[in-house]
């Protein structure tokens, strides 16, 4: 069984190792990757967002992530450094995340989410239609990684 969980600075370690895991297999760390990891307090968190992670019961380990980023200047939030571990892919954990996510935004009042991805990870696009994701512009992407932008109209 999975457990999903929001932030505690216990994690933190779980948190930047599953991202960096993920990112570093398939692209490079950027900048801005570098900037949350060392801020998660401050651009997260005390930004009005949130960590979900993904503990394994029979374990205790945390197996997956994501976060939920606020971004009041331009009144939306974003799903963000989701990740699951390799050994844990294809047990539903990305969704089950995604779901708690979309909930706790719910909550928040929230009245729009996106994601910045990439075409090339095709299980991540498949998971984020799934979730009720849909394609829009390209504009102003984050990362140099992206090759995608998706919104969730809540």
């Amino acid at each position: 069984m999975i457990t999903i969980k929001t932030y505690h600075e216990q994690y933190q370690a779980d948190f930047i190792r599953l991202n960096k895991e993920w990112i570093e297999t398939y692209f490079r760390l950027e900048e801005s990757d570098l900037r949350t990891f060392a801020n998660i307090d401050s651009y997260i968190l005390g930004n009005g967002g949130q960590i979900f992670l993904a503990i394994d019961d029979s374990s205790g380990k945390v197996v997956g992530c994501c976060a939920l980023i606020n971004h009041p200047e331009k009144n939306v939030y974003e799903l963000a450094k989701m990740a699951v571990s390799p050994k844990a892919q294809g047990k539903h954990i990305g969704y089950k995340l995604g779901l708690a996510l979309i909930e706790y935004a719910r909550q928040m009042g929230a009245k729009r989410l996106y994601l910045e991805g990439n075409t090339h990870l095709a299980a991540s696009i498949h998971l984020y239609r799934n979730l009720g994701f849909k394609e829009v512009s390209l504009d102003g992407s984050t990362y140099d990684r992206c090759d995608i932008i998706m919104e969730l109209d809540l």
